[in-house]
């Protein structure tokens, strides 16, 4: 585990963070020994909530939110495990569980800090079927829908997540493709489920979107600015550490991916909402 990428090591970013900023959305596995990953799911090195707590540390974060790999498909014990090695004072999570959850259960990961349930549409667990349903069960609870998938269904997905008694979280600036900018339907789509108030995005790995690609991801930066000016108040800022979809010596850093606010979002308290006050609104920290 000496790869920057995996121990959270690293260079300190230009931006300063402001006091109670959150990172929102990375997962932790490992160690292996005692929590190994499921059968079947992608091989991933191991990067435990040491080197999460280095990363927080490093980028000048009180607060992070872990959520469920889809390594460890619905067995939620790794997640639990690091949101109580950190105090749910500084962390929260989010949960994948089975359709046939139990309502003990749910209480039990509330308990442990879970704030929100995953909808990982790349991964057979949850799936839009059972969004409606689901959505219910957790309302009570005051959690969120998290939801990642192919970007490019967000205009078909939208009616449904629109209707949801709860809250909804888009990952990874939607996933969606680069093509057509700011005009390419399915981030238009985005956009206008966001000024409902009714959706929240992470500003998170924008390799997802980008052809352009590093440093800057240049291609990315009008939607993001886009989502800024219509809704500040419902985005949050994420690293996706440890970056599961890249080979351990292709990972982005951190750092780099954190001073892109610099450029997207310029003012001081522009970046204060999304570092500090939406997290703390959306993942219930005091």
């Amino acid at each position: 585990m000496s790869n920057p990428a995996i121990t959270g090591e690293g260079r300190r970013p230009r931006l300063a963070a402001p006091p109670g900023a959150c990172e929102c959305h990375s997962h932790v596995y490992g160690p292996f020994s005692r929590f190994p990953l499921a059968p079947g799911r992608k091989p991933h090195a191991e990067a435990p909530v040491a080197a999460y707590e280095r990363l927080l540390a490093r980028l000048g974060f009180a607060r992070g939110v872990i959520v469920q790999p889809s390594a460890y498909a619905a067995d939620n014990a790794c997640t639990l495990a690091a949101i109580a090695e950190m105090g749910t004072d500084r962390a929260r999570g989010v949960a994948v569980t089975r359709p046939e959850v139990s309502r003990a259960e749910l209480g039990r990961l509330h308990a442990g800090g879970i704030r929100g349930m995953r909808f990982y549409l790349f991964a057979p667990d949850l799936g839009l079927e059972v969004i409606d349903e689901m959505a219910r069960r957790i309302a009570p609870l005051g959690w969120h829908v998290d939801v990642q998938g192919d970007g490019r269904k967000l205009p078909d997905w939208i009616p449904t997540l629109a209707r949801l008694p709860v809250d909804v979280v888009i990952d990874h600036i939607g996933r969606i493709p680069p093509e057509s900018g700011t005009e390419n339907p399915a981030f238009a789509a985005l956009l206008g489920f966001v000024e409902t108030g009714r959706c929240w995005v992470k500003l998170s790995a924008p390799y997802y979107g980008s052809r352009q690609g590093p440093p800057a991801y240049a291609d990315i930066a009008p939607r993001v600015k886009a989502l800024i000016a219509a809704r500040p108040d419902r985005l949050v800022w994420a690293a996706n550490w440890p970056h599961p979809s890249f080979a351990v010596g292709e990972k982005p850093d951190d750092a780099d991916l954190l001073d892109l606010l610099l450029d997207w979002a310029p003012k001081e308290e522009t970046r204060r909402m999304i570092l500090a006050d939406n997290p703390a609104r959306l993942y219930g920290f005091a």
